[in-house]
Formats: structure tokens, sequence, C-alpha cells
């Protein structure tokens, strides 16, 4: 028994409203208002976890986001959560929690053998012992660490619960709800400013509640109470349990509301968390300070904690953390810390203080108290594993850092150590304003602001509370001021009586090792001091060398309780200053973000919009499988009964080449170009002239990128002398409109073109076949598609039915084919039109596996070939490009590389053993060797009754009738090929020319 329910106090709980838990599945019992470590504390368990790599006995360390220790997973099944910090986790009725990384109990760790083995895992041990193994020793031990590493256990369950994601816009935003950013946000909102005040924790006021202050007469409580009453009532949106964890450009910061997470389930329509982008113009930071620990031996058993947690858990719940309690110091806390908590009952046995002397009142208030106090001594060692028994104290001297004798060593079962404060400058740092060293403070405060930011109380180095509360008016009223607003009723400063002074620390962080047990500085990657001094020896001395070769500061903490004590002993180590050695700049988030929280309600179908055409519930009603095509769903084929996908898609790809198929392509990217100068901005844009095309026609065009490589395929359709319609591959439909947009706003601001994204204004079908021509004149109310009204790239204007309609001769299949545009609206009545007018020639529709059948047959390309790797010439289609003008990408087509003969081209490949070939297949030699190329898309080829497919191979163009092999090692297959031309079918085009 170690911790217990103090008789009185505890400003945060209800102590007529009892909450039973579990805790590895024993029954405990907390009140409302509790945290999980709170209530973990009052029932007496000092044990809660395991360290990541030794697996140590560790307790609960702090009281606040910092917790590096007590990290626990909460609930079960679907809602399993791990790494949660039992210092936020707010009790409830019939929470369920259980310690982590231990196996096969916590207390008794199988792994704790690491700790013995502890010599052989000092830092840098995985770098050393594994880079130059070779990759067989590697992958054989990967396994084995893999199961070793990590922290607690997720769930591959889907999460039942609901996110969101909104936006707030306010004049001036005020991270933190403490004493200073109370009177920040009081003074912005008394200028008439829409303010909004966030605070991670649950209940607003920050350590006031451990000061021991009046303010205006009132006790903290009534004091917080009576300011956010006015602050409601000058409309600020006070946001409790709401974590900034992210500044970015722009003033713009990321948060996340835990606005479920203090229950057992969410209420109906509630989502368990919220996403916050707060768009703020003028940002007060008031996120406080955390306190250090010491480093001295074995500083991590549990049963050690800050100073400044045993004060919060006791006069927020109402808990003492031991029955037995030394405090450890280097600066007035300490002894504050030990008389605050002797005056609630906890007994305290001694304070033991670095310093020669400490202030003459509060050692004349320690010894009428009763309370040993020793100076110029040091908690040298702690005893216990499991839990704290007693600690070793000894002189110490400052000036040399050396040991003196044995003081006392006495029992105990708690120690609180008080090593100085270190203001919480993360946000400050992310906005990109580096941190400056304090002397007085001996940490880092917020550097000169890059961003519209101001620093206030604690987390700009003001550690007494009159400073506080005045920095934090100031702050607001210059947030205030930047906004344009006067100083409206200006709060006045409250009147204090009874609060503490600032705590500055003497600047010793770390006491010699005792008995070669371990000094540790980083708690939840179990970082040591002498991981510091071998990162120094071995060469690692810059603080992101130091960070990277250590991993200090990297776990879920983020180095909060950490970081300053490693800078000071890489200081020492190196012989120079702190400031010299210098700080790592922060990174959001500020605590980890559930990933949930960040997508919000985009995840599954709602991930992204789903966009459906036209006619999306005809294909459904006629036996289509639905798949998703860029950020459309479209047809994969058309089953009918007991069909399998390859029968499905060889009847539909077999009645395009012998009657006539109908398919949906309204998903074709589709851009309005207009202007005096849109056929010269095409003709730059594309490879391939576009300023003589004559009105009436269609071209066929390739964009490239400025690198030479290819970017976009599609047609352009000359409407007028001064508009075109341009199609886009589906995927490729924003991108090219962007790339557009880009070069008119940004190269060629002269052109006169404007360019309008007109994808869903038209739904689009194709009609192919040798009976297109047939199906589609006999639809036509109105219109000529005969072959001299209507020639091969030619355009007709029509009807069908009441709906105009117009139309491109144009062929992906190879057979003569149409493309027919149409109203939106009227996609549907036109498809069905058509479907009636081809019924005597049995036409029927085919999906997206019919279509790639009939394109690879014809060697054409799409996405799977324009990788971003490739060229025209590599696909055969170099002969297009246009040698009479520049166009994008030009000046790169004749690079030495481009042109080498040995350059992987486009190729036809012929399965001869009557295999199919996978796709991604690597091209050898027969009898295997290196890779030659590869395969980009693979199908059944109803027209040559052969597995067939198109790949790049090296030289390819050369090597027509060679024998190789497709292999696909994840497989282990081999498929003997033969290299042909990439076009298999009607190589000279006649069929649809017809």
């Amino acid at each position: 028994m170690s911790g217990y329910r103090l008789p009185r106090g505890g400003a945060h709980v209800e102590r007529d409203r009892p909450f039973s838990f579990r805790f590895d599945g024993e029954q405990m019992h907390g009140l409302a208002g509790d945290t999980l470590a709170s209530a973990l504390l009052a029932s007496g368990r000092v044990l809660v976890g395991r360290s990541f790599k030794y697996h140590r006995p560790r307790g609960v360390m702090s009281a606040g986001p910092e917790e590096a220790n007590a990290l626990v997973e909460m609930r079960a099944g679907a809602r399993h959560e791990p790494n949660t910090r039992a210092t936020m986790a707010e009790l409830y009725e019939g929470l369920e929690a259980a310690s982590q990384n231990r196996w096969p109990s916590l207390a008794f760790d199988m792994m704790a053998v690491n700790d013995r083995l502890s010599p052989l895992f000092s830092a840098g041990f995985y770098y050393k012992t594994f880079m130059g193994t070779g990759q067989a020793t590697w992958h054989f031990c990967e396994r084995f660490i893999r199961k070793a590493a990590g922290l607690g256990r997720g769930t591959h369950l889907a999460d039942p619960d609901r996110y969101e994601k909104r936006n707030a816009f306010c004049d001036v935003l005020v991270v933190g709800a403490g004493p200073a950013g109370l009177m920040a946000a009081r003074a912005a909102a008394a200028s008439g400013l829409r303010v909004v005040l966030a605070d991670e924790n649950a209940r607003p006021g920050g350590r006031l509640h451990e000061d021991g202050a009046s303010l205006d007469g009132r006790t903290a409580a009534d004091w917080i109470a009576h300011e956010l009453h006015e602050l409601e009532r000058h409309g600020v949106r006070i946001m409790p349990r709401t974590t900034v964890y992210g500044y970015f450009d722009g003033n713009v910061l990321g948060a996340v509301e835990r606005v479920a997470d203090h229950k057992p389930l969410p209420e109906p329509h509630e989502p368990r968390q919220r996403h916050w982008t707060i768009h703020a113009r003028r940002v007060v930071l008031a996120t406080g300070a955390i306190e250090r620990p010491l480093v001295f031996s074995g500083n991590d058993a549990p049963g050690v904690m800050l100073a400044s947690a045993g004060l919060a858990h006791a006069q927020r719940h109402g808990v003492a953390v031991g029955r037995s309690v030394v405090v450890f110091a280097n600066n007035d806390g300490g002894a504050r810390t030990a008389l605050a908590l002797d005056r609630l009952g906890v007994s305290i046995k001694a304070v033991v203080d670095i310093r020669r002397e400490i202030p003459t009142a509060l050692a004349a208030e320690l010894g009428a108290r009763g309370i040993r106090l020793e100076t110029g001594a040091v908690v040298a060692a702690t005893r216990g594993r499991k839990a704290l028994s007693g600690v070793d104290i000894r002189g110490f001297d400052p000036a040399s850092g050396a040991l003196g004798a044995n003081i006392m060593q006495p029992s105990c079962d708690a120690l609180l150590v008080a090593g100085g404060w270190t203001p919480s400058v993360h946000l400050a740092s992310q906005a990109g304003s580096a941190p400056v060293y304090d002397e007085q403070l001996q940490s880092f405060v917020p550097g000169s602001p890059r961003e519209a930011w101001t620093a206030c109380g604690a987390a700009a180095g003001m550690l007494d509370l009159a400073a506080c509360l005045k920095g934090g008016r100031d702050a607001g009223l210059a947030a205030a001021a930047a906004c344009g607003a006067g100083e409206g009723s200006l709060p006045p400063l409250p009147v204090l009586e009874g609060a503490a002074g600032a705590e500055h620390p003497f600047p010793v962080f770390d006491v010699p090792a005792t008995g070669g047990a371990k000094r540790f500085v980083d708690f939840q990657h179990d970082v040591t001091a002498d991981d510091i001094e071998l990162s120094n020896r071995e060469g690692f001395r810059s603080v992101e060398h130091l960070k990277r070769y250590t991993t200090l500061g990297m776990a879920a903490d983020q180095g909060k309780t950490s970081n300053v004590n490693a800078i000071a002993l890489m200081a020492r180590a190196r012989g120079l200053s702190a400031p010299q050695v210098g700080t790592t700049r922060f990174r959001m988030p500020y605590t980890a973000v559930a990933i949930g929280a960040l997508a919000g309600r985009e995840t599954g179908h709602h991930f992204a919009p789903t966009r459906r055409t036209p006619m999306h519930d005809w294909h459904l009603a006629h036996g289509a499988e639905m798949m998703p095509a860029g950020i459309w769903m479209r047809p994969r084929a058309y089953f009918r009964d007991g069909e399998t996908l390859r029968d499905a898609y060889v009847r539909e790809a077999t009645m395009v080449r012998e009657g006539v198929g109908l398919v949906d392509v309204s998903t074709l990217g589709k851009i309005d170009v207009q202007g005096p100068d849109a056929a010269e901005f095409l003709n730059r844009l594309y490879a391939n002239g576009f300023a003589k095309l004559p009105v009436g026609k269609a071209r066929y065009g390739v964009m490239l990128r400025e690198d030479g490589i290819m970017f976009d395929d599609g047609t352009a359709w000359r409407l007028a002398e001064h508009r075109f319609l341009v199609t886009t591959t589906t995927a490729n439909a924003g991108p090219v409109l962007a790339h557009m947009e880009h070069y008119l706003e940004v190269v060629w601001p002269e052109l006169r073109v404007h360019v309008t994204s007109v994808t869903d204004r038209f739904a689009a079908m194709a009609i192919a076949g040798h009976a297109a021509r047939k199906v589609l004149q006999a639809a036509l109310a109105e219109g000529d598609v005969s072959n001299e009204a209507c020639p091969h790239m030619g355009i007709a204007q029509g009807r069908i039915g009441t709906h105009r309609v117009m139309i491109a001769r144009l062929s992906f299949s190879g057979e003569l084919a149409y493309e027919v545009f149409c109203d939106w609206p009227a996609g549907l009545a036109v498809w069905e039109a058509l479907l009636e007018a081809g019924l005597p020639e049995r036409i029927a529709p085919y999906g997206l596996e019919a279509l790639g059948t009939l394109r690879i047959e014809k060697g054409h390309i799409t996405g799977a070939e324009m990788d971003g790797r490739t060229t025209l010439a590599d696909v055969g289609l170099g002969g297009m490009a246009s040698q009479r003008k520049p166009y994008i990408g030009s000046a790169m087509t004749s690079r030495p590389a481009f042109v080498d003969p040995a350059r992987p081209v486009m190729v036809g490949l012929v399965s001869t053993d009557g295999a199919p070939i996978r796709a991604g297949s690597h091209l050898t030699a027969r009898g295997g060797g290196a890779s030659l190329g590869h395969v980009t898309a693979v199908t059944w080829s109803p027209a040559l009754k052969a597995h067939i497919a198109l790949a790049f191979l090296s030289g390819g163009r050369g090597r027509h009738g060679e024998a190789l092999e497709a292999a696909f090692p994840l497989k282990d297959e081999r498929v003997a090929v033969t290299v042909t031309d990439p076009c298999f079918y009607d190589p000279d085009g006649s069929r649809m020319h017809v």
C-alpha cells in the first residue's frame, strides 16, 4: 500500500459519486472527477507499466500531458486504444484499462531480462549490430525485434465511433486556460473581439489550485468560476478538453476536442472527438510550463514523481501519493510543495535540497512543522524495484560535483523531485521561432515571433502568479491592439494573498551515479545519462544527432521532461554552455492525435465523394459490377447467370469485334477552352500540332511534362474558330485543368484564353463495332453520321429524341466507333435510345475489363504505360511530335538517355505455353538472368485466342520474334513469351475506317 485517499480536499472530485473501474482485471474504486492515474494512486497501486526498451517497472510520474510512464490500454473490442496517458484519462463508471508492454503479467515480465542485458542494448545498438551484418542476418533477426518493439497493442477491428472536423474563425485564440490565459481572454474580449479560449484539461485554471493563493478574497476555485462567467458574458468560446497540437502557416492552428473520451460511450449522434482548424488573426500562447525531474541513480523507480504532480493529485483529487514522502529539489519549489502537502495531512519525512542554503522563512516553517531539512545534499540512489522502499541521502559539493558522505537512508514510499520548470515552447517552435536560453530559468523560452503570436505566463518564463496575471492581461491587450481594437472595459488585476514567488532552479540537474544503477533522462525510451555520454564519445554531438542516435525525445511525450536535462548533460560533456549546444525544434503534434480525428467522417466510402454517371442505376439494374476508376464508379463487367469475370469480358469484347457494343465514358475529363488564342494555347500544350485543326474536326494529342515525360493523352474537338472541347483520361481530369491554369496564369499570361471544367456538364458514351454507324443513324432524329458527313475524326451535331447530341468519330477499340455527348441530365435517355435502336443488331453494354482487352489488342496506351517514366518514342508515338514548333517538354526530348538504343520501349508479348502472364512481371532471357523490362498490362485476347500483354523491353523494337520469359518472383512463376509488335489486331486500321 502506498497512495491513499485523504480525508479532505480534492477540488475536482465529488466524494458522493463513487465510480468502479478495472485495471488489469482487478476491481477498483475512484470518484467522479478523478483521472485514472489519481484513482490508481488512491487505490494504492504503485506499479502501472513497463518501460519501452528495458521493461523496467514504472509508476505514475506526473499529473498532466507530460506523462512518460503511465501509458495504458483503454477500453476493449473495437474501441480498444493503446498508449493512453493515465494522467489525462478521466474516470467514469465501468472504465476498463490494462497495463501494456509486458508478458505474461505486469508483476512478472519476461522481457525484463533486457534490463539485465542492458550493456548490450546501449544507444546505437541496432545500427552497430545489424547494419553491417548483411540482409540475411537482418531479415532473420527482424521478426524477433519487431515482436519486442512497440508500446501497446492496437486493434484490427473497425472503429465504431464517429469523428468530426470543423473550422473556427476568431480574432484572438488563447491557448491555455491557466491564470495567464484567463486574463488574456478577459482583456481581449473586453475589446469586443471574437475570442476562443482552448485548454487541454477538463477544468480551466492550470496550477492555480496548487498555488494556495486567494484572489480578490476568493479561493482559486471561486475566482476561476467568476472569470469563466465573465468570459461567457463577453461571448468567448471556451473549449475545455481541447488540445491545440499544431501551429501552421498563416496563423492556422490544429486542435482536437475530446468530446466523449470521458464517457463510456458517445451519446447518439455525438462524435468521440472533433478536429478543429482554427483561423486566428492573433494568438496568445499561455501554454504554461512543465516541471523537470532530476537525474540520479534509480530515478525511475515506481513512487518517484514530479513534486508538482504530487501536490496536484492532493489538491485536485484528494490523493496522497505516499504514506512516507521525501522531497528532493534544487529550488524553492521543493520546500513549498512539502509544506503544502503537510498542511493537507501528507506525511513528509524529509526535504533534500542541493543548495547550501534555502530562504530562512521556508527553513523556519519546515522546522516548525517537524520536517527534516537536509541542504547541500542529494538523493544519490533509490531502493526498491517494483515499489520505492527508501532513498540514500548523501552530501554533495556543487562546485566539484562530487558526492559526500552518507547522511541518512530513510525508508519512504514516495519521492517527489523538483528540478525547475521548462516553458512549453512547442507551438512557438512549430510556428518557426527558435527557442532562446534563459540563464535564470536554466531553460528555453519562446524566441522572436514569425507568426502573429504573443507568449505569456509560465510559457514566457513568468513563474510567479502576479507576473502571470499581468503578463496575460498585457498579452490580451496587445492582441486586441494588433487587431485594431481599443482597450474596452479593462479587467483589473486581482489582489493576491499568499501567492508563492518564482522558483528559479540551482543549475545542477544530475547526481553522479552510485552502485552502477542507471540514471534516466528520457523515461519513456529508456535513454540514460550514460547514453548521452556515449553519444558524445562516438561523435554524435549536435542535438539533432543526439536525438536520433539515442531516440531521446522521440517518444509519445516528445521530450517534455527530458530535453533540457539532456542538453545540460551534453553541454557539460562537450565543455560548452547550454545555449551553445542549442535545442531541437519541435514538430507537430504537441501530443498524440488519433488518426480518426484527422480523418473525420472521410473513411471508407466517405473518404472522397463518390461520383456516379447518369447511367449508374441502369448499370446496377443490368448486372454490372461497379469498380472505382479515379474518383468515379464505372462498370467492370455486366454479368449473366453463371458467368465468371473472364466469361463476361470475353463475351463483351467479342460482341464489339463481331457486332456492336455501348460503353459509358461519361467519366472522361472534359475541359472547355475558349478565346482568340485557344488554338495557339493548345499548340503549345500538345506535342503535335493544333493551330491548323479545321473547325468540325477532332485530333488525338499527347501532353508532355517539362522534363519530356508523357503527362496525359486525349482528344481536342474544334467546335468553333475560338472554341475547343478537350478530353482527358478519367484520372487526370483535375491535374490537366490545373496544368492549363498554371501556364495561363504564370507562364503565358498574355494569351487570351479561358479554361473551364465541363466534366459533369456532358454525359458521354461510345458506340463501337462494324454496326455502330447503322445503330447510331437509326437512333438519330436529326443528324448525319455517314462516312461523307462524318469521316474519321469528324464532328457532327444531331438530336436523339428531344435531346441535342454532339458526336465525334473516334475509336479506342480499333473498331468503327463514335463518341456521343449530351447534357448530363439527358444521359440515361440517350443511352437507352441507343440500346433500343441497336436491338436488331443485338447491341449490349460492355465494361472496363472488355474495354481494357480491346485497347491491349490494339496496343493503345493508358495510365499503366504513362507511368511517369515514358516518352512519346517509348510508346511508339515519336513520329507524331511536331518538328516545326516548340511545345512543353520539346527541349528535353533529345536528351541522351531518351534516345539511348537500349532504352525500354513498348512491345507486345504472346504467351507461348498457354499460361497467363502477370502484370508487373519482369522480362528475362530464357532460363533467367537480369531484368530486361517489365509487363504493364495483360489480358486473354478473344480475337487472338491467346494470353497477350503490353510491356517495356530494353531495345525492344529490334527484338520482335525473340523468345523470353515473364518472371514473377513473388509467386515463383515463369511464363514463356514471344516478343511482338504492340499492335496485335488490325495493324493497318482498316476496321475503324469502314
